[in-house]
């Protein structure tokens, strides 16, 4: 038996907005809709959540960045994966319920980290941004991969739990586990988060 070892948690933080964006992490139909070819069966439940922050961050008129799995045919990741988020196809889409606004930013990625091979940190800086809050699925792969290269880079990082998927209850605490251990990361819950 392998014990937890205890995550810190925050009952609630203030971000400045203008310093702050919020990335929403892969919640295309491939995996957070039931028919997705590698469906995560938590992730409907954080579209809620996900949906709210989306809300108030574009009020308070902090950043939204939006990453895309986006494959090509012959991927070599469909080695380690079966065949997911195919460029152009509908199960790359993000789901329709959160739906990025036309002047808000996709990063379309290949691998788990959207830094990797992407403009991503480009933008981020253009925009003044030092604080992220980041959601999406899967928790210990693309979540784990993007908050941890954020951090690297020296971005104010924050995990709202429960805007947040994984296949397992293990995979969601190991990833939660890193981002405050590892990379000094806050976890709260997504009422939890307010743009100042």
């Amino acid at each position: 038996m392998v014990e937890v070892p205890e995550i810190p948690k925050v009952e609630a933080l203030e971000l400045p907005a203008k310093e702050t964006a919020l990335i929403v992490v892969d919640m295309q139909n491939d995996f957070a809709h039931p028919q997705g070819a590698l469906f995560v069966p938590e992730a409907p439940k954080t579209v809620p959540a996900i949906k709210g922050l989306l809300e108030r961050a574009r009020q308070a008129g902090a950043r939204v960045v939006f990453t895309q799995d986006w494959h090509r045919e012959d991927d070599p990741e469909f080695r380690i994966w079966p065949r997911h988020a195919v460029a152009g196809t509908w199960g790359a889409e993000i789901l329709e319920e959160l739906k990025p606004r036309p002047e808000e930013l996709v990063i379309q990625k290949v691998r788990y980290d959207a830094f990797y091979g992407t403009p991503l940190d480009h933008y981020l800086h253009l925009f003044g941004v030092k604080h992220l809050v980041v959601v999406g699925t899967v928790a210990n792969i693309c979540v784990l991969h993007t908050a941890g290269s954020a951090a690297l880079r020296w971005y104010q990082v924050v995990l709202p739990e429960d805007g947040v998927s994984a296949l397992t209850p293990f995979d969601l605490q190991a990833a939660l586990r890193q981002v405050t251990f590892l990379y000094q990361g806050k976890v709260t819950r997504a009422e939890g988060v307010r743009f100042v």
